[in-house]
């Protein structure tokens, strides 16, 4: 295998790559329908029996309000500087969540007041909402749908305070459950606690839930969209995490025909999406049950489910118990979420590579905190890499250019043997020995760098840092394109000048033909690439242009003083 052999190689494995993901977008198989659910309204989730508990005590989580609360719930704001949650009294569901940190759009002076990212969302479109609830066979307890008082309407952080406490309260037949919503200066993590006084003659016994519920995309997007769109290729669909399995994940494609059913502590369940997610954490010791459901399936809006359930609770006569859990709302910021709970850092999904991705990710995120720019860090970090692994590249380019001598003999021997390609080979491997030239020299490199191409890949279009993060001139986000194709086009020269570079020995027609259009395939593709992966291509490549020039032109003087 000579050296364009693999160049063509390494192209066609990125291409195919690429179209792979696309292919998964627009043609993955749809799942089996489910029988459909009678829901009564858009945000109630289908009858179900809760998995993993005693049924006798924790019934369905019902998909209706009773009638004793029909009245319409109130919406309250709860706010402290990073987060403004809206929340319905209507079951003390978190129904809107705007991130303050992260502007919908880049600011402009047209557009100098952009309003936040809204992860949580109750319009049917993006419906995308955090709910919680008791259930009980016996006793009265207030699901997702009962009516909860508030004493305001509008709870914020203020100045001086570190944490913001707002409690929600029902009451019935001699249960009061009081629904406590806590947030922290400068933290994406809601603490939820839900409090039940049982000041009736009897036990109360139940359980206490937290679950997501969101609709599916309802933009459509062609292959295009999905090759060259990072929102469009990311990961869509639910998330969990249990110590013995670590984490999982599930389309919503696949909700019909690999539901989630099992019982574990210490883990965690998730809805993701491109930069940002939410997640339920359980507490850390409490073995909870987790499930994944589709409602309304077969509807003309269906949603799909991941919740959590509680162990069995027990309330005696005139006494009073407390279950929580922890809601986080936000973006993927990778170095810190570990902290929050075991395993969430890995909702930043980077599938097969992450072994290889979170290493670079911390690698990226420190070259940033020294240069203080994203861009200049893609730079620093290709530099870093190139310089690792400039020995094996070295001996990449060196056999490549010794094979570009070789042409002229090469022709020769095509010449002939014609039609014999047997012959012709085992006359090329001749030469090869006797010239002490290895054509296997350029495949290993490549081989060792294509994981870290991907790996690097992954993590410059699923970081949040990188969203509408500028560079410099008329670059001012390096997560979207390049406005004036700058990137894309100086690529385009760099793979031609590589070309120039490399060896035609031992390729057919074919592979002439696919050579030459590769410039053009790939100008097309960066031309939608965001910035940030164009840059660190342009970079990559203008520096493996200029050692494999660098070497070729070593070799080239070698010859000359031996031939002297």
């Amino acid at each position: 295998m000579n050296q364009t052999r693999t160049f063509l190689l390494f192209a066609l494995l990125a291409v195919a790559y690429l179209l792979w993901m696309a292919w998964e977008k627009d043609y993955a198989p749809a799942p089996a329908p489910t029988a459909p659910v009678a829901a009564a309204s858009a945000n109630a989730p289908a009858d179900r029996a809760v998995p993993g508990v005693d049924n006798a005590a924790a019934p369905a989580i019902a998909s209706s309000a009773p009638a004793s609360v029909a009245a319409a719930g109130q919406l309250i704001t709860i706010s402290n500087d990073v987060l403004r949650l809206t929340v319905d009294t209507r079951g003390g569901s978190v129904v809107r969540a705007d991130l303050l940190a992260y502007p919908s759009e880049p600011v402009t002076d047209k557009h100098p007041g952009p309003p936040p990212v809204r992860l949580l969302d109750d319009t049917q479109g993006d419906y995308f909402v955090a709910q919680s609830g008791l259930v009980s066979a016996g006793s009265p307890a207030p699901d997702h749908r009962a009516l909860f008082q508030s004493a305001q309407s509008r709870y914020e952080l203020a100045d001086g305070q570190t944490e913001l406490k707002v409690d929600l309260t029902w009451q019935q037949g001699g249960i009061t459950v009081t629904k406590s919503y806590t947030l922290k200066r400068a933290q994406y993590v809601v603490e939820l606690d839900q409090r039940i006084d049982n000041a009736g003659a009897t036990v109360w016994q139940g359980n206490a839930y937290e679950q997501l519920q969101r609709a599916p995309r309802t933009k459509e997007t062609g292959w295009l969209q999905n090759m060259t769109d990072p929102a469009a290729a990311s990961f869509f669909g639910a998330g969990w995490y249990s110590p013995e399995d670590h984490f999982q994940s599930l389309k919503f494609d696949d909700f019909g025909d690999e539901p989630l059913r099992g019982s574990f502590a210490g883990g965690w369940a998730a809805m993701l999406q491109h930069y940002f997610f939410a997640a339920w954490i359980p507490p850390a010791q409490q073995k909870a049950s987790y499930s994944t459901d589709v409602v309304n399936a077969g509807g003309a809006h269906p949603t799909y489910l991941i919740r959590a359930v509680s162990p069995a609770l027990t309330v005696a006569p005139g006494q009073s118990q407390t279950t929580g859990a922890r809601l986080y709302v936000g973006p993927k910021l990778a170095g810190t979420l570990d902290s929050v709970a075991p395993g969430l850092a890995l909702a930043t999904n980077y599938g097969m590579f992450t072994i290889i991705a979170q290493p670079m990710h911390a690698l990226l995120s420190w070259l940033e905190k020294v240069s203080g720019n994203w861009g200049v860090a893609i730079i620093l970090l290709v530099l870093i890499i190139k310089a690792l692994t400039w020995k094996l590249t070295a001996a990449q380019y060196g056999s490549s250019a010794k094979m570009r001598k070789l042409q002229p003999r090469v022709a020769a021997l095509k010449e002939r043997y014609g039609d014999d390609k047997q012959k012709m080979q085992m006359a090329m491997m001749e030469l090869y020995k006797k010239e002490k030239v290895n054509p296997m020299t350029g495949c290993l490199p490549v081989l060792i760098t294509i994981p870290i191409f991907y790996g690097l890949y992954e993590v410059l279009r699923e970081s949040v840092e990188l969203r509408q993060a500028p560079f410099f001139g008329w670059i001012h986000d390096l997560s979207a394109p390049d406005p004036f194709f700058v990137l894309p086009a100086v690529y385009t020269l760099v793979m031609l000048g590589q070309q120039y570079l490399m060896p035609a020995t031992g390729m057919d027609p074919t592979q002439a033909k696919m050579m030459k259009f590769m410039p053009l395939i790939f100008a097309v593709l960066f031309a939608f690439f965001p910035a940030g992966l164009c840059l660190y291509y342009v970079v990559n490549g203008l520096v493996s242009l200029g050692q494999q020039w660098y070497i070729t032109h070593k070799v080239d003087n070698a010859e000359v003083k031996a031939k002297a």
